[in-house]
């Protein structure tokens, strides 16, 4: 792992909740199939439109719960499939008091995304669904998917490269998240889903990282991936706009709309 990777995932160390103070429930989880296929029969793109306040490397903004409430709101007005949140602290300057205010305010399915490293983790919070990360995670990956189902939690499995996804694809995981980020070097190559989205059958398949346009999503959607994971560049725009041009990928004449908006 890249040392940024490890260094987050020390910091998630020292904040694990102590299992004591964690009580085991099953939630009534919202259906995040039948949202992504809610919105593929109208010929839309599921996209799942992150809360998303920085990364390791770029602040974006400062996000308080009534902030992402709201961020939320608009992801889902203009047809997000769902919303991810982002919990971890330090690094991401997220929060579970953002997850918590998210689900109160949208009625789509949430994840939760975070570094989960101990059990006691999935249940901190009520989320539909929630981040497992098969290069952390390795031999222990089948348990969490295990753990995650039986609260009624959707784990998203993520994935890059093919030993990642035959380890997931072991497990009784139903979404697999295709994460075009490489871990041990950082850098992005939307590509990587191209190579793994036909290796994936049965399961639903989410492409994550380095899609910024309309153009990369409809060519995820072409790769066979059945939804797409966008936060910086949504994030970094009008979050109403970016995600319904997202989500209407497949509808819209881009080009012929900038020259529209030029002339006006």
């Amino acid at each position: 792992m890249h040392q940024i990777i490890n260094d987050i995932l020390d910091s998630t160390r020292k904040r694990l909740p102590p299992s004591r103070n964690i009580k085991k429930g099953k939630i009534a989880s919202r259906n995040f199939v039948e949202s992504v296929n809610a919105r593929k029969n109208q010929n839309l793109i599921p996209v799942i439109a992150e809360v998303k306040p920085s990364s390791p490397t770029r602040f974006i903004r400062d996000v308080t719960p009534q902030d992402a409430a709201e961020i939320a709101k608009q992801m889902e007005a203009a047809g997000a499939a769902a919303i991810s949140v982002l919990t971890e602290p330090l690094f991401f300057k997220g929060s579970i008091k953002n997850l918590n205010s998210v689900r109160g305010a949208v009625g789509i399915p949430v994840l939760r995304k975070d570094f989960i490293i101990d059990n006691a983790q999935i249940f901190e919070a009520e989320s539909d669904l929630i981040l497992l990360i098969a290069g952390i995670l390795g031999s222990s990956l089948s348990d969490f998917v295990n753990e995650a189902l039986a609260s009624g939690r959707e784990p998203l499995v993520e994935v890059h490269n093919e030993l990642e996804l035959e380890n997931a694809l072991s497990t009784r995981a139903n979404i697999i998240g295709i994460n075009n980020r490489d871990l041990t070097t950082m850098k992005v190559d939307i590509s990587t889903t191209e190579k793994l989205a036909p290796v994936v059958s049965g399961r639903i398949i989410v492409s994550e990282s380095g899609i910024s346009s309309p153009q990369d999503a409809v060519r995820m959607m072409d790769a066979g991936v059945d939804a797409i994971l966008v936060g910086t560049s949504i994030m970094l725009g009008n979050v109403y706009e970016k995600t319904y041009e997202l989500v209407h990928a497949f509808g819209i004449n881009y080009e012929t709309r900038t020259k529209i908006n030029q002339i006006r």
